[in-house]
């Protein structure tokens, strides 16, 4: 096969509708929209949900259940490659991270993730290893410490 031969699969493709162009083509003149009206301007219509200023279905139906969001744990993410930026038997902290820079805020804490290689032997504190990140660290000779 070559790429001159290639096709798109049959009826995957379809053609735009091409609005306000005359008569024959069903969406002329107005185009679809109909005669004046919020819905027939520029920038026209209303959010979805909205019931023309009658309190909405999703307001009106009670609230049930719970909801974790509020408590919800958010970890900054490094990944193993981020951390060959130490010297050899540095202690990496959330606190030397946010000082050098790499993470600007520390939300719920600090996750280590496996993305890389490092070189170093690093003793690295954080909340979260995930298990890649742990192996990675401890063959290169660091140590790990969950805060």
């Amino acid at each position: 096969m070559k790429l001159n031969e290639l096709k798109y699969n049959e009826g995957s493709k379809k053609d735009i509708k091409r609005l306000g162009r005359g008569s024959s083509s069903g969406t002329g003149k107005t185009s679809g929209k109909g005669h004046k009206g919020q819905n027939a301007r520029s920038g026209g219509g209303v959010r979805p949900g909205f019931e023309g200023g009658q309190l909405p279905l999703y307001r009106r139906l009670p609230k049930r259940g719970f909801s974790n969001a509020m408590f919800k744990k958010t970890y900054v993410v490094i990944n193993v490659s981020d951390l060959n930026m130490f010297e050899d038997g540095t202690v990496v902290t959330p606190e030397l991270l946010k000082e050098m820079g790499v993470i600007k805020k520390k939300l719920s804490g600090v996750k280590i993730l496996g993305n890389g290689s490092i070189e170093k032997k690093l003793t690295v504190k954080a909340n979260v290893f995930s298990s890649v990140a742990k192996q990675k660290i401890e063959t290169a000779g660091g140590k790990i410490e969950v805060i």
